[in-house]
């Protein structure tokens, strides 16, 4: 062994004397020299292959010049420089033995504030020396801790990227290599890299957050707090490789990082928010890390849960079908730590942020899952939450939150949510969103099961149906959500809706008579359909038919206080006309229902929209109102005590309105009905065809046609003298179907009078009909000629010598006597 030494010693020595020269050129002004001499010193020692230990020599007598070389002002000087020290750092047995002046220069090139270096690849160069460096001396670097951390303070905020990831993974290994050192400068070193977490380039983000793992995880774990929030926003990162290193260095902390117990509530939902990662891979990863951290956390904690640990181990009754139950380790985390992490989720599901709402939403539907029944205590502040985050704009939030609230439906007690959540329901929270408590019943009610929910379904079918409930709000979103607490409560409970099948039909009229859209609508009706389905009723009829009396009492109960704003009047409108036959069977009820609520007194608007409906209805009483022959019992009492009051003269458009919908009621109830005592119309009919409304006159004259029709050969003279006056008024009017209508009537008028009606004794009366007809036979219009003419062809047969008389007098007068002689030759070839 002496012998080798010697013999290494006289190789080195011979090496050293033929570099004498160059050395000594490293010192002259000439920089081409100095770089030939370098590249020398190169060729003669690491690039000859020479043994490790004459190359220890070697750089033991090189080192200084070589050093001082890193300083040289020609940048190929300094590179060559750089480069023969790494090839001696990594060839030489001991190269602990070059620290003592490596370190120093190396902190003066690089570890000061003003960059001494200006060549960024000489910065990169340099500090992946010093990387390898750390890799061969390992624990020798220990007295040099802090020449270590001034560089790399500096060098991770370097402005070349490069030099940036080399400067962490030089951060990397030098925490693992003196961990019993390191602790003591680590907290230095949290501030520049959070200064560079956030790099434009992702792989430098990446080196970022894994020398922040290493710092940490060396640390004293005094600064887990101060880079939390760094590393909660790299999970939004659009890289995947960030984000998956943030879940490996998360994982890291929790199963090995010393003081982990007083961070748990702080790491677990970092780690915990990859598991709904977009990147499979990431989601694996976070679940398997998580796995190894709830493992290690059972074991380590075995005492204190080996009762749960013999007879938690079996899955719950109802748990979410396709789910796979958390360790219990896992779950055992989350429940000692919910306490904390609800706050956190509250604050942060309002965030600004989009993704970060989308990712907490995500990250409680997580936590549900592992506290399972232990979330009921926590009841109070989620609901807030789940309020809030069904609000917002982002539909991703909004479905994540219904995960949560489904979650919650399944693992807490129904008799504890119903007794917080229908509260709300009755008095929402939000005056601007009044929805949001139905909307998380409905997902809530979706995950209970049938045998734990069928004991409330009648409370919470009567507070869906209270009027503050169903009948407060119309807006379409607050109606969708009604209307699906009704669709979940058929889906899960079937047959048992039986018993609450008028408050759910209540609630089904309500959302269609309050909804503005069409689809709306339409869902209303599949839901009817469905209700009618769980109970095995053939139709909706039937299911009317079922509960028409107990709706109309319903209506009844509050007809006093109706106005146009009441609801009440449009589900009246949807029962009436949905029903269709059934309702013929409560004819009687629904008469005093409507007695009250089109009372003169009454809303004036509420009255005209309910004689429209009842136009309708009338128009096909077949198959409603009459549809069991019972209407006509009615009919009398209909038109006395609401049709008539209701057309009394009264000033104003508006009463003017509700005349003209009541006639309308009017002229269809007379069209369609036997009623017996007509000429009691008259009056009020005849004071109708002055209406300033020309649907008013038109329904007038109509009507009066119809009862002239049907009873005009019954009525008394003196009667049919009082009709005809008010129809020849209105052969001047305004509109040209009046007109028409008028003159129609007139000719029917006339066509009734019977052998009753004396002639003789009411010529004056003929006289003035034959006079004011026979002006309008000189009409403009060539069709009301024709029609004018026609009725006086029938009239002939009343006074013919009346009529002829009358006609000569004006033969002469008219434009065209054409008319005239054409009626003259009628009379007189049919009755002179």
């Amino acid at each position: 062994m002496a012998a080798m030494a010697a013999g290494d010693e006289h190789a080195a020595g011979e090496v050293l004397r033929g570099l004498a020269r160059h050395l000594n050129c490293l010192n002259e002004e000439n920089k081409a020299t100095r770089k030939r001499a370098l590249e020398q010193i190169k060729r003669e020692t690491v690039d000859k292959g020479l043994s490790s230990s004459v190359l220890q020599d070697i750089f033991s007598a090189l080192l200084k010049p070589l050093l001082k070389c890193l300083s040289d002002p020609m940048e190929r000087c300094r590179e060559t420089a750089i480069s023969v020290i790494k090839e001696f750092i990594r060839c030489v047995p001991k190269p602990e033995e070059s620290l003592p002046y490596l370190m120093p220069c190396l902190a003066q090139r690089l570890g000061e504030k003003e960059i001494l270096e200006p060549a960024e690849e000489l910065r990169l160069s340099a500090v992946e020396m010093l990387t390898l460096t750390v890799e061969v001396c390992g624990k020798h670097l220990a007295p040099y801790l802090n020449e270590m951390i001034n560089i790399l303070q500096r060098t991770i905020i370097d402005p070349f990227p490069d030099v940036k990831r080399e400067s962490c993974k030089c951060t990397v290994k030098f925490a693992q290599c003196v961990p019993e050192h390191f602790h003591m400068q680590a907290e230095s070193l949290v501030k520049p890299l959070m200064q560079t977490i956030a790099h434009q380039h992702s792989r430098v983000r990446v080196s970022v957050i894994e020398a922040t793992g290493a710092v940490i995880q060396h640390g004293t774990g005094k600064n887990v707090d101060d880079v939390l929030s760094h590393l909660a926003q790299r999970l939004f990162d659009d890289s995947p490789q960030v984000r998956k290193a943030v879940t490996v260095v998360v994982g890291d902390w929790l199963l090995h990082m010393r003081d982990r117990y007083s961070y748990f509530h702080k790491l677990v939902p970092l780690l915990l928010s990859n598991i709904n990662d977009e990147v499979p891979e990431i989601r694996l990863l976070a679940a398997d890390l998580w796995r190894q951290v709830g493992a290690q956390w059972e074991r380590e904690n075995e005492d204190d849960i080996k009762d749960k640990m013999d007879f938690l181990l079996t899955p719950p009754a109802f748990y979410p079908p396709g789910v796979e139950r958390p360790g219990l380790g896992c779950r055992e985390l989350v429940i000692r730590n919910l306490g904390r992490l609800v706050p956190a989720i509250t604050h942060d599901i309002t965030d600004w942020l989009v993704p970060t709402r989308v990712r907490t939403s995500q990250l409680l539907s997580v936590l549900l899952l592992h506290a399972e029944d232990h979330s009921t205590q926590h009841m109070q502040p989620l609901l807030a939450t789940l309020y809030r985050a069904c609000t917002d704009t982002e539909q991703d939030v909004v479905s994540n939150c219904l995960a949560s609230a489904k979650l919650l439906g399944t693992f807490v007690p129904p008799a504890v949510f119903l007794k917080l959540l229908l509260d709300h329901v009755t008095t929402p929270y939000s005056s601007s969103h009044p929805w949001a408590p139905l909307m998380v019943l409905a997902a809530m009610l979706g995950g209970c099961y049938k045998p734990l929910l069928q004991p409330h379904l009648e409370q919470i079918a009567n507070t869906l149906g209270q009027p503050d409930v169903c009948q407060e709000y119309q807006q379409v979103m607050y109606l969708e959500q009604l209307l699906a607490c009704v669709d979940v409560l058929l889906c899960k409970c079937e047959s048992d809706c039986g018993s609450v099948s008028l408050q759910l039909l209540q609630v089904l009229v309500t959302v269609q008579s309050l909804s503005t859209e069409t689809s709306l609508s339409e869902k209303a009706l599949e839901s009817l359909q469905s209700l009618c389905k769980v109970q095995s009723l053939d139709s909706v009829m039937q299911l009317y038919k079922q509960h028409m009396g107990q709706l109309l009492d319903w209506l009844s109960a509050s007809v006093n206080t109706w106005s146009s704003y009441s609801p009440q009047r449009l589900q009246l409108h949807i029962i009436v006309t949905q029903s269709g036959p059934v309702i013929g069977e409560f004819v009687s009820q629904l008469m005093l229902l409507l007695r009250s609520c089109l009372n003169p007194d009454k809303d004036p608007e509420m009255r005209m929209s309910t004689f429209t409906m009842l136009a309708k209805l009338l128009l096909d009483s077949a198959n409603t109102l009459d549809s069991q022959g019972q209407f006509c019992d009615e009919s009398e009492r209909f038109l006395c005590d609401i049709l008539l009051p209701n057309l009394v003269w009264h000033a104003g458009r508006t009463a003017a309105a509700v005349r003209t919908s009541a006639l309308s009621c009017l002229f269809m109830l007379i069209s369609s009905s036997d009623i017996l005592k007509l000429e009691k119309l008259s009056p009020q009919v005849l004071s109708a065809i002055e209406e300033d409304s020309q649907m008013g006159r038109l329904l007038a004259c109509r009507s009066v046609s119809t009862i002239i029709r049907l009873i005009g050969t019954s009525l008394q003279p003196e009667s049919l003298n009082k009709i005809y006056p008010e129809l020849l008024k209105r052969l001047d009017d305004s509109s040209e179907e009046v007109r028409g209508v008028a003159l129609q009537t007139l000719g029917l008028w006339l066509s009734s009078l019977t052998e009753g009606y004396n002639p003789e004794l009411y010529t004056a009366h003929l006289q003035l009909l034959f006079q004011q007809i026979l002006l309008h036979l000189d009409d403009p219009e060539a069709s009301v000629q024709e029609q004018v003419l026609e009725i006086l062809k029938k009239g002939s047969s009343v006074h013919p010598l009346l009529l002829k008389k009358e006609v000569e007098a004006v033969r002469d007068k008219h434009r065209s006597p054409l008319y005239c002689d054409q009626l003259l030759e009628h009379i007189t070839s049919r009755w002179c």
